[in-house]
């Protein structure tokens, strides 16, 4: 199947910025699956910055491969700034990349407890670690794809400072 044309104009921005900048990536995904993995290793020539990444869908993953500390869990939830944050610097850290970025959030169909679906957090740790909260109404696909735009979204503008 070929890649969808906005995410990818927008994952060979990112990596012209990387290549550019000599960085690398790594990408630590929950509700969109490998989805940003994908799309960042849809353009040719990725592999000189693009390092890897990991899928953390179960908390324990999260916990285990991630440094994501179960009290975080516990408190905020897996769907949370705190636990985006977590989920960036520990995959940074992991992979020893430049920049890492993270995805966790509610795709749908149904609600998480109190979060909505469509809820979405997405952090990106370089010199400094941002997380930005969004809210998409779309169906369960929608809300991923809009993810992952949104995630290149930020890492273009993180790359562009």
């Amino acid at each position: 199947m070929p890649p969808d044309p906005e995410i990818f104009a927008l994952a060979q921005q990112v990596g012209e910025q990387l290549r550019r900048q000599g960085r690398s990536l790594a990408v630590a995904e929950s509700c969109t699956g490998g989805l940003l993995g994908a799309a960042l290793t849809d353009v040719p020539g990725s592999s000189t910055y693009f390092l890897g990444g990991v899928i953390s869908y179960a908390d324990r993953v999260k916990v285990d491969q991630l440094q994501v500390p179960e009290a975080t869990l516990r408190q905020y939830g897996a769907v949370s700034e705190q636990t985006a944050a977590a989920m960036t610097t520990g995959v940074r850290q992991l992979l020893r990349a430049d920049i890492g970025v993270s995805i966790t959030g509610v795709a749908g169909p149904d609600a998480e407890g109190s979060k909505p679906v469509g809820l979405t957090f997405i952090g990106i740790a370089a010199q400094a670690s941002t997380v930005h909260r969004f809210q998409w109404t779309g169906d369960r696909w929608d809300n991923r794809r809009r993810s992952v735009i949104a995630a290149l979204e930020l890492l273009v503008q993180t790359l562009g400072r």
